[in-house]
């Protein structure tokens, strides 16, 4: 029996890596998938490689630093689907750079994608929510909201506040039966990770470091950390809310 059957679910960042890998895993598990991305031509393929497999899947062009698009994006799973049952804040952005070269700009523009977004998307989806009676709402943090990481203070802060957000927000949304989660992935093999270690100005930064550096030797698959989302949606987490679970390997241990 799949574990999302009747549902409509919304992920954001969809047209690829995390985001893709979850969207597919919950249209699998039976739930209707609106997916987001500011990607629009990849986050239509991704959503038309879902419809091919004979599951239900729309895409919506979305700026998730933009609050109309954002508002747009749930009025769009609930006109199209019905309903609205699971968020998955998981857009993302990231850029090493020395401390004394991070510019106003590019911190308000880090922390707008990373965790303004998922203010917006929380803010926006709980009048869906709470007409369909609850749900789940899952945002993506990070190992480096755990943990500090040289050049990287815009990012970590950012993740470190999508935690505090979703702690917070599980306090009081949880009386409605609204749950509300995160995730912490560690380094995971997607093309924002090979985007972003392209800016570290040392090599010890990079893709192969990094799996070097966990428990396990390796980094993870997108469809690992989606399994992860999957539980956190689903009934089997139904008495879990503000957790924020790393998946990482045991890098944060």
């Amino acid at each position: 029996m799949s574990r999302l059957g009747g549902r409509v679910a919304i992920v954001t960042g969809a047209a690829r890596g995390i985001g893709r890998a979850t969207a597919e895993r919950f249209a699998a598990e039976g739930a209707a998938v609106l997916l987001a991305d500011v990607a629009a031509e990849e986050g239509a393929e991704a959503a038309a490689a879902i419809r091919a497999g004979g599951a239900r899947a729309e895409f919506v062009a979305t700026d998730v630093t933009r609050e109309a698009d954002v508002a747009g994006m749930i009025a769009a799973a609930v006109a199209r689907f019905g309903k609205l049952d699971i968020l998955v804040n998981n857009a993302g952005v990231g850029r090493f750079v020395p401390f004394e070269r991070l510019e106003p700009a590019e911190w308000d523009r880090l922390l707008a994608v990373n965790l303004r977004a998922v203010y917006l998307g929380c803010r926006h989806a709980l009048a869906a929510l709470r007409r369909n009676g609850g749900g789940a709402i899952v945002n993506l943090a990070s190992q480096s909201g755990l943990q500090g990481q040289a050049m990287n203070e815009a990012y970590c802060a950012a993740k470190a506040g999508v935690i505090l957000l979703t702690r917070s927000l599980a306090r009081e949304l949880a009386p409605e039966g609204i749950r509300v989660n995160c995730l912490c992935p560690g380094g995971t093999d997607t093309a924002m990770l090979r985007e972003f270690v392209a800016t570290a100005p040392a090599p010890e930064a990079g893709p192969a470091a990094l799996a070097s550096r966990s428990p396990m030797g390796r980094l993870a698959r997108p469809d690992e950390i989606a399994a992860a989302a999957l539980f956190l949606v689903s009934d089997e987490a139904s008495y879990v809310t503000g957790v924020a679970l790393p998946v990482d390997g045991g890098a944060s241990a």
